[in-house]
């Protein structure tokens, strides 16, 4: 078995200094510079004038739709998404938000109220798009940029007019469309990430394998100025390139995917980038891609001005469960054991904080490569370990074994212990299995947390001043079922099955509670200071209503907000249509991205609910939090297939 270099670090430089504070303490000035806050991904403002004493006084003050009324005189009958997963950043008295299509509109935080839209290139035939998370910011001097990419293009805009950048790339874009045999339409649901003079963007790509050559998900950057391409980062390595090696048989010359779909982060101080790169092809089967098969669901570091690799740890090995690295890696400064650490976090799906120093990917704490369970499947071939770290504590229930199943009664435990009889189960890491047609086949393996989290895109909080990361997670399983390929369609050996989502007894979740989470952990320590369940879920069930039990929390996907005072989380998106992949028959409240209306400010130091409201539907994207003329906000997108999606604003009573 050919084993990765799991720490590795390419370059010790003069940058090994301590950073400055701009990337890991939150937003700056009363504002919120980037969809994360900072280039940190800390979700925090210091902004106190909302607290505990009087945030049960916040009131709704304005509402924004997601598409500006300007769209609809192009074409009347545009559609919007009801997943509007966007964010806005606040920089320097105005608020830039991708709208629901994807185009970017500029408005006043204090009311609203539109400044102005992005005109679609192409007029009304280039008005359908799909709305990213956020967009970046770029200065220097009078030359103020808004970053934005849509659909296949890249674009710079005047801050104050919203007038594309005639220098930059073709009349303000840049293509960025792959223009190679069988390529798909770029895609991406992220971020830009600016550092120093160069914009940095990943991409989406298709989970349906239909071979086991694809292109690969590179990762580009571009002059913010020009548009020109700066480098080509390759997630999977090629020829002559480190990690070739942990691919056998040359695999990394057809293995692709692998992209960086989720979000970036950054430190300008020390130029670095780090990419949470995620799963190559197939994500549940590797028999053609022995070994542990790097970068693949790897934390890697690059220096942003040339793509040069600076370190990496690889999270899983040969991965088969698609644990991809979902989320943002959050900056912070930590003390440990009496020594202050610039470092960086990394959540993942399967229900871990992996936390390296961010200038060399040093651990933190002892990262042990444990045995893990093997594959049965022909033809493929598991890494005999996995990394689990000793620090911090997994902040999600792991493993689909007897333990963790449902037990609120003896009968239900019976129930849930029927239905796993027909699956495999295990310890974490249990690899995918056959589903077989004939009696007493097994139906795949269950695996928990499922491909969905444990932690996802909503990433994690953290607070600078206590060291709390505060981590909104679900506990939703997942069906790993393999079929035989069939060679008329395909030459992979084994694909994906259809079984995704499980159900236990009488539509109850088939494991034990909270189905959705907020864990506050003290990173200086690595020690969980609490848990709370996030919403009531399931509790009135026919089955255990008479229990009267506490909150058992939704499956929802919300981002938390971290001010100095409160955490404010949402239940995320109400799933009133139901996805296609769950059975018909499956209670809604136990599938995954199945949230709910409240949206709260908890006590961070204790968990304790000190304000809830009840919206028109769930929160859809990332709330955030700034200080305009005085008064300060909170506002976040909600929105459902009943409710259009929305901008929503608190703040206090004049």
């Amino acid at each position: 078995m050919l084993k990765a270099c799991h720490f590795f670090t390419l370059v010790a430089t003069t940058t090994l200094v301590m950073s400055g504070a701009l990337a890991q303490n939150g937003a700056r000035d009363g504002g919120w510079q980037a969809y994360g806050a900072d280039t940190g991904s800390t979700k925090y403002t210091p902004l106190d004038q909302i607290h505990a004493g009087n945030v049960n006084d916040l009131r709704m003050v304005w509402r924004r739709p997601a598409l500006d009324e300007y769209y609809y005189s192009l074409n009347p009958q545009q559609r919007v998404t009801p997943n509007y997963v966007a964010a806005p950043i606040v920089v320097e008295g105005t608020a830039y938000i991708p709208n629901s299509v994807g185009l970017v509109e500029a408005f006043d935080p204090a009311t609203g109220q539109t400044r102005w839209v992005q005109r679609p290139f192409g007029g009304a035939e280039d008005l359908p798009g799909t709305a990213p998370r956020g967009v970046a910011w770029w200065s220097d001097g009078n030359d103020r940029r808004i970053l934005a990419q849509r659909n296949t293009h890249l674009y710079a805009l005047n801050a104050k007019t919203g007038e594309p950048i005639a220098g930059f790339g073709n009349g303000g874009r840049v293509d960025l469309q792959v223009e190679e045999p069988d390529a798909e339409r770029y895609r991406w649901g992220g971020v830009p990430m600016v550092v120093g003079d160069v914009v940095i963007v990943g991409q989406a790509m298709s989970d349906s394998f239909s071979n086991k050559e694809a292109l690969r998900g590179d990762v580009r950057a571009y002059d913010v100025r020009t548009g020109e391409l700066r480098w080509v980062y390759h997630v999977i390595p090629q020829d002559g390139e480190f990690g070739t090696a942990t691919w056998q048989d040359r695999a990394w010359s057809f293995t692709g995917h692998a992209p960086v779909w989720s979000l970036f982060s950054a430190d300008p101080e020390l130029g670095l980038v780090y990419m949470p790169i995620t799963s190559g092809t197939n994500d549940m089967y590797g028999g053609h891609r022995i070994g542990d098969n790097l970068f693949t669901q790897t934390l890697v570091a690059v220096n942003a001005e040339t793509g040069e690799r600076v370190w990496h740890y690889q999270i899983v090995h040969h991965g088969l469960w698609d644990y991809d690295l979902p989320a943002a890696p959050i900056l912070m400064d930590i003390n440990v054991a009496g020594r202050t650490i610039p470092a960086v976090a990394q959540i993942t799906k399967h229900g871990f904080v992996f936390t390296f120093d961010r200038r060399s990917g040093e651990p933190v704490w002892e990262i042990e490569e444990r045995p893990v369970p093997q594959s049965d499947v022909p033809g493929e071939v598991t890494s005999p370990t996995q990394p689990f770290p000793s620090l911090p504590v997994p902040f999600e229930r792991q493993g689909s074994e007897v333990d963790n199943l449902i037990d609120f009664t003896p009968e239900l435990r019976a129930e849930a212990l029927a239905i796993t009889r027909n699956y495999v189960t295990g310890p974490l890491f249990t690899p995918p299995s056959l589903r077989g047609d004939n009696p007493g086949d097994t139906q795949g393996t269950i695996q928990l947390p499922g491909s969905q989290g444990g932690a996802d895109v909503q990433g994690a909080s953290f607070d600078p001043e206590t060291g709390y990361l505060y981590i909104p997670s679900i506990t939703a399983p997942f069906v790993a079922d393999l079929l035989p390929g069939d060679p008329d369609s395909t030459n992979l050996r084994f694909t994906k099955g259809t079984r995704r989502w499980i159900g236990g007894p009488q539509g109850l979740p088939l494991f034990k509670p909270p189905y959705g989470r907020i864990t506050a952990i003290d990173m200086n320590t690595g020690q969980k200071v609490w848990m709370v369940p996030n919403g009531d879920g399931p509790r009135n069930h026919p089955a255990i209503a008479d229990l009267k039990l506490g909150k058992l929390g939704v499956p929802g996907r919300p981002s938390p907000l971290l001010t100095k005072t409160l955490l404010f989380v949402g239940e995320g998106r109400t799933n009133l249509n139901r996805d296609a992949r769950i059975p018909p028959d499956m209670p809604i409240e136990i599938a995954t991205n199945s949230g709910g209306p409240m949206f709260r400010a908890y006590d961070k130091a204790s968990g304790g609910i000190f304000w809830e409201v009840e919206l028109e539907a769930g929160t859809s994207g990332a709330p955030i939090s700034y200080m305009q003329d005085g008064r300060q906000y909170v506002v976040v997108a909600i929105g459902d297939s009943r409710h259009d999606a929305e901008l929503v604003a608190f703040a206090l009573p004049d």
